[in-house]
Protein backbone atom coordinates (compact mmCIF):
# COMPACT_ATOMS: atom_id res chain seq x y z
CA UNK A 1 0.00 0.00 0.00
CA UNK A 2 1.41 3.37 -0.95
CA UNK A 3 -0.66 5.37 1.52
CA UNK A 4 -0.21 5.55 5.27
CA UNK A 5 -2.91 5.54 7.92
CA UNK A 6 -2.97 7.66 11.06
CA UNK A 7 -5.12 6.86 14.08
CA UNK A 8 -5.81 9.61 16.60
CA UNK A 9 -8.10 10.24 19.53
CA UNK A 10 -8.04 10.97 23.25
CA UNK A 11 -5.97 8.96 25.75
CA UNK A 12 -7.05 5.34 26.33
CA UNK A 13 -9.61 5.27 23.51
CA UNK A 14 -8.05 2.24 21.78
CA UNK A 15 -5.69 3.81 19.23
CA UNK A 16 -2.91 1.24 19.64
CA UNK A 17 -5.28 -1.72 19.45
CA UNK A 18 -6.91 -0.43 16.26
CA UNK A 19 -3.59 0.56 14.66
CA UNK A 20 -2.07 -2.86 15.32
CA UNK A 21 -5.19 -4.53 13.91
CA UNK A 22 -4.96 -2.46 10.72
CA UNK A 23 -1.22 -3.07 10.39
CA UNK A 24 -1.78 -6.81 10.63
CA UNK A 25 -4.72 -6.83 8.20
CA UNK A 26 -3.06 -4.73 5.51
CA UNK A 27 0.56 -5.88 6.05
CA UNK A 28 1.70 -2.40 7.09
CA UNK A 29 4.30 -1.24 9.59
CA UNK A 30 2.90 -0.10 12.94
CA UNK A 31 4.49 2.90 14.66
CA UNK A 32 3.50 4.76 17.81
CA UNK A 33 4.24 8.47 18.01
CA UNK A 34 4.20 8.01 21.77
CA UNK A 35 6.98 5.40 21.57
CA UNK A 36 9.19 7.83 19.67
CA UNK A 37 8.46 10.48 22.29
CA UNK A 38 9.34 7.94 25.02
CA UNK A 39 12.72 7.39 23.36
CA UNK A 40 13.32 11.13 23.65
CA UNK A 41 12.27 10.97 27.31
CA UNK A 42 14.90 8.27 27.87
CA UNK A 43 17.49 10.57 26.32
CA UNK A 44 16.45 13.14 28.94
CA UNK A 45 17.09 10.62 31.73
CA UNK A 46 13.54 9.34 32.27
CA UNK A 47 12.94 5.63 32.82
CA UNK A 48 10.29 5.52 30.08
CA UNK A 49 9.43 1.82 30.02
CA UNK A 50 6.07 0.12 29.55
CA UNK A 51 2.87 0.95 27.73
CA UNK A 52 1.44 2.64 30.83
CA UNK A 53 4.49 4.88 31.43
CA UNK A 54 2.58 8.00 30.32
CA UNK A 55 0.18 7.43 33.20
CA UNK A 56 2.92 7.38 35.85
CA UNK A 57 4.27 10.28 37.88
CA UNK A 58 7.38 10.38 35.66
CA UNK A 59 5.27 10.32 32.50
CA UNK A 60 3.28 13.27 33.78
CA UNK A 61 6.53 15.03 34.75
CA UNK A 62 7.81 14.63 31.19
CA UNK A 63 4.51 16.00 29.88
CA UNK A 64 5.06 19.08 32.05
CA UNK A 65 8.60 19.39 30.69
CA UNK A 66 7.21 19.24 27.15
CA UNK A 67 4.89 22.13 27.97
CA UNK A 68 7.98 24.29 28.59
CA UNK A 69 10.02 23.01 25.63
CA UNK A 70 8.14 22.30 22.42
CA UNK A 71 11.28 20.98 20.69
CA UNK A 72 10.47 17.44 21.89
CA UNK A 73 7.14 17.43 20.10
CA UNK A 74 8.42 19.19 17.00
CA UNK A 75 11.23 16.65 16.54
CA UNK A 76 8.85 13.73 16.95
CA UNK A 77 6.32 15.25 14.58
CA UNK A 78 8.96 15.98 11.93
CA UNK A 79 10.06 12.34 12.09
CA UNK A 80 6.47 11.08 11.95
CA UNK A 81 5.70 13.27 8.92
CA UNK A 82 8.69 11.84 7.04
CA UNK A 83 7.72 8.25 7.87
CA UNK A 84 4.05 8.87 7.06
CA UNK A 85 4.91 10.26 3.62
CA UNK A 86 6.92 7.13 2.75
CA UNK A 87 3.67 5.14 2.86
CA UNK A 88 2.94 1.67 4.15
CA UNK A 89 2.60 2.78 7.78
CA UNK A 90 -0.08 2.81 10.46
CA UNK A 91 0.84 5.50 12.97
CA UNK A 92 -0.82 6.51 16.22
CA UNK A 93 -0.39 10.22 16.84
CA UNK A 94 -2.20 13.06 18.54
CA UNK A 95 -0.89 15.65 16.07
CA UNK A 96 -0.12 14.03 12.71
CA UNK A 97 -3.65 14.27 11.22
CA UNK A 98 -3.42 18.07 11.29
CA UNK A 99 0.15 18.11 9.94
CA UNK A 100 -0.23 15.97 6.79
CA UNK A 101 -2.55 16.33 3.81
CA UNK A 102 -2.68 12.82 2.38
CA UNK A 103 -3.20 9.29 3.62
CA UNK A 104 -6.12 7.98 5.63
CA UNK A 105 -7.03 9.66 8.92
CA UNK A 106 -9.25 8.00 11.52
CA UNK A 107 -10.42 9.64 14.76
CA UNK A 108 -11.52 7.37 17.59
CA UNK A 109 -13.97 9.19 19.81
CA UNK A 110 -15.26 8.02 23.14
CA UNK A 111 -16.56 9.37 26.39
CA UNK A 112 -14.17 10.24 29.17
CA UNK A 113 -15.83 7.59 31.34
CA UNK A 114 -15.25 4.92 28.69
CA UNK A 115 -11.56 5.88 28.32
CA UNK A 116 -11.18 5.85 32.09
CA UNK A 117 -12.66 2.34 32.24
CA UNK A 118 -10.22 1.13 29.57
CA UNK A 119 -7.28 2.65 31.41
CA UNK A 120 -8.45 1.24 34.74
CA UNK A 121 -8.57 -2.27 33.27
CA UNK A 122 -5.45 -1.93 31.13
CA UNK A 123 -3.22 -0.32 33.75
CA UNK A 124 -4.69 -1.92 36.88
CA UNK A 125 -5.61 1.29 38.71
CA UNK A 126 -8.61 2.64 40.57
CA UNK A 127 -11.41 4.29 38.64
CA UNK A 128 -10.64 7.62 40.32
CA UNK A 129 -6.95 7.44 39.33
CA UNK A 130 -7.81 6.48 35.76
CA UNK A 131 -10.37 9.28 35.46
CA UNK A 132 -7.97 11.90 36.80
CA UNK A 133 -5.06 10.76 34.62
CA UNK A 134 -7.04 10.56 31.38
CA UNK A 135 -8.56 13.99 32.03
CA UNK A 136 -5.21 15.56 32.92
CA UNK A 137 -3.44 14.03 29.90
CA UNK A 138 -6.21 15.10 27.54
CA UNK A 139 -6.36 18.66 28.88
CA UNK A 140 -2.59 19.15 28.98
CA UNK A 141 -2.03 17.69 25.48
CA UNK A 142 -4.90 19.74 24.11
CA UNK A 143 -3.39 22.96 25.52
CA UNK A 144 0.08 21.98 24.32
CA UNK A 145 -1.03 21.38 20.72
CA UNK A 146 -3.18 24.51 20.68
CA UNK A 147 -0.11 26.54 21.71
CA UNK A 148 2.29 24.68 19.41
CA UNK A 149 0.22 24.17 16.24
CA UNK A 150 -2.94 26.26 16.75
CA UNK A 151 -5.41 23.41 16.23
CA UNK A 152 -8.10 22.39 18.70
CA UNK A 153 -7.35 18.75 19.52
CA UNK A 154 -10.56 16.84 20.13
CA UNK A 155 -12.86 19.59 18.90
CA UNK A 156 -11.63 20.22 15.36
CA UNK A 157 -12.11 16.81 13.76
CA UNK A 158 -12.71 18.19 10.26
CA UNK A 159 -9.39 16.76 9.01
CA UNK A 160 -10.50 13.14 9.49
CA UNK A 161 -11.83 10.75 6.86
CA UNK A 162 -13.71 8.72 9.46
CA UNK A 163 -14.84 9.25 13.06
CA UNK A 164 -15.56 6.06 15.00
CA UNK A 165 -17.45 6.35 18.28
CA UNK A 166 -15.91 3.60 20.41
CA UNK A 167 -18.47 3.79 23.21
CA UNK A 168 -20.57 0.61 23.39
CA UNK A 169 -18.28 -1.19 20.92
CA UNK A 170 -15.67 -3.82 21.71
CA UNK A 171 -12.17 -3.74 20.22
CA UNK A 172 -13.03 -6.22 17.44
CA UNK A 173 -16.01 -4.14 16.33
CA UNK A 174 -13.94 -0.94 16.22
CA UNK A 175 -11.14 -2.68 14.29
CA UNK A 176 -13.66 -4.06 11.79
CA UNK A 177 -15.15 -0.60 11.19
CA UNK A 178 -11.63 0.77 10.69
CA UNK A 179 -10.78 -2.05 8.25
CA UNK A 180 -13.95 -1.39 6.25
CA UNK A 181 -13.10 2.33 6.20
CA UNK A 182 -9.61 1.67 4.83
CA UNK A 183 -10.94 -0.68 2.15
CA UNK A 184 -13.57 1.87 1.14
CA UNK A 185 -11.07 4.77 0.97
CA UNK A 186 -8.59 2.76 -1.08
Amino acid sequence: MTKSIVISGPPAVGKTTVAKGLASEFKLTYLSGGDILKEMAKEEGFDAVGDDWWDTENGMKFLSQRENNSEFDKKVDDKLIQLFKKGGMVITSYTLPWLVDDGIKIWLSGSHDSSSQRMQTRDNMTSKEAYEITKLRYDKNRALYKKLYHFDFGNDISVFDKIIDTDNLNATQVINIAKDTVRELL
